[in-house]
């Protein structure tokens, strides 16, 4: 199955750092052990993860070329990649089960099952993620 992998850094001096490297890192072995080829990257270069995910250029792009070739996969290092913003996570998760795509994190491959006590986890997660970047 196909996939795309979604990384971001949120300061402009982690850019040339051991974020995006460390990243792929993550997600290249999450997706040979589950059988996923990512054909496409999209990075996200010093943008904070409170920003709305429509407001990231390259999460943007993303999204519309989901639409647009038949990948239903993205592949994040971790939810605080995506975002840190507890609501701004929810939203993103909740725009991709309803059109039918999947966001997997290679570090929390369960917490984005349809399940109530993850569901909770995940969104504590979030608020101490977000949390620890304030």
């Amino acid at each position: 199955m196909k996939a795309f992998s979604y990384l971001r850094v949120s300061g402009k001096g982690q850019v040339s750092g051991d974020g995006f490297p460390r990243q792929r890192a993550a997600i290249k072995a999450y997706a040979k052990a589950n059988g996923l080829a990512v054909v496409r990257e999209f990075a996200d270069k010093g943008v904070s993860g409170a920003i709305e995910t429509t407001d990231r250029a390259a999460f943007a792009e993303m999204v519309a070329t989901l639409h647009s070739n038949g990948v239903r996969t993205v592949i994040i290092e971790k939810l605080d990649r995506l975002t840190r913003d507890p609501m701004v996570q929810e939203a993103a998760l909740s725009y991709f089960q309803q059109r039918g795509f999947a966001i997997v994190s290679a570090a929390e491959p369960d917490l984005i099952a349809d399940d109530p006590s993850r569901t909770a986890f995940r969104q504590m997660m979030g608020v101490f993620a977000q949390y620890d970047e304030a």
